[in-house]
């Protein structure tokens, strides 16, 4: 708990402040104490977890339920008066039994520290029932050109529409439009020489991605083709040069939907 929610205004019988450190520790719901804050008797009373079914383990499980979002540990510790330390321990200990590490059966539901907190999620083994479950045969998945620029997005943020244009050769607004719907980025300010707006992505998307921040994101250099790769895409696009060459001729590679200029994306199939 921190020093603020610890401290408390006290008055004595005349209604002098007092300061002094044993009234201020009456003060707290004492009966031999003076009168504490409005409201201070009630918010230390919810404080109490020795008493409590389940004890702090249990109040811990029950903010988690109602999260809709990763909650860092410091202020769940501020939610149950105990200190960051102590509730770390704690969570790790749910983490674990719910794993079945600590002797009872692994559970249908994890506790994973993502997007900068910790949160309840459904254990990834289940992800095809629990999918059929929500989706119902119907699926809202990103399509190939929405994941590309959201890549473009994640790696080279703070990025702008035309930059993004730039690097996918393909016109992108209705794309970057379906991501911002869908909370995977949002504008994150203004170019300061051209005034066009810049993107980023949002602390949903490394939720969904299971990052705590970007510097977890994959590296790019495994996944790029060498310079031979280069060298035979530009040889099948331009065709071997005149006087014969120790390979057949390919066929330029058709370009796919999204590559074409006359392509307005949208993002989902």
């Amino acid at each position: 708990m921190s020093e603020e929610s610890m401290t408390y205004d006290t008055v004595d019988s005349s209604g002098a402040p007092s300061g002094d450190q044993d009234d201020d520790q009456a003060g707290a719901g004492s009966p031999t104490g003076s009168a504490a804050a409005p409201g201070t008797e009630a918010d230390e009373s919810t404080l109490d977890l020795a008493h409590v079914p389940g004890g702090a383990l249990a109040a811990l499980e029950a903010v988690l339920m109602v999260a809709d979002e990763p909650i860092p540990a410091v202020q769940l510790a501020t939610a149950l008066g105990l200190p960051q330390r102590e509730v770390e321990d704690l969570l790790a200990e749910l983490a674990a039994e719910y794993r079945g590490e600590l002797g009872g059966r692994p559970r249908g539901f994890e506790l994973r520290q993502a997007g900068g907190g910790w949160r309840v999620y459904s254990a990834p083994v289940f992800a095809d029932v629990v999918g059929r479950f929500l989706l119902e045969g119907q699926t809202a998945r990103l399509t190939q050109a929405a994941l590309e620029t959201l890549a473009v997005i994640a790696y080279r943020q703070p990025v702008t529409r035309g930059q993004i244009s730039a690097v996918r050769g393909v016109n992108v607004d209705g794309v970057v439009r379906t991501l911002t719907t869908r909370g995977l980025v949002a504008e994150v300010g203004q170019d300061p020489s051209t005034g066009a707006v810049l993107y980023g992505t949002t602390g949903y998307f490394m939720e969904r991605m299971g990052f705590s921040s970007l510097d977890e994101l994959p590296a790019l250099a495994p996944h790029l083709p060498d310079v031979d790769s280069i060298l035979d895409a530009a040889d099948s696009t331009l065709g071997a040069p005149e006087g014969g060459s120790d390979h057949a001729q390919p066929r330029s590679p058709a370009l796919p939907d999204d590559a074409r200029p006359s392509t307005n994306d949208e993002g989902t199939s």
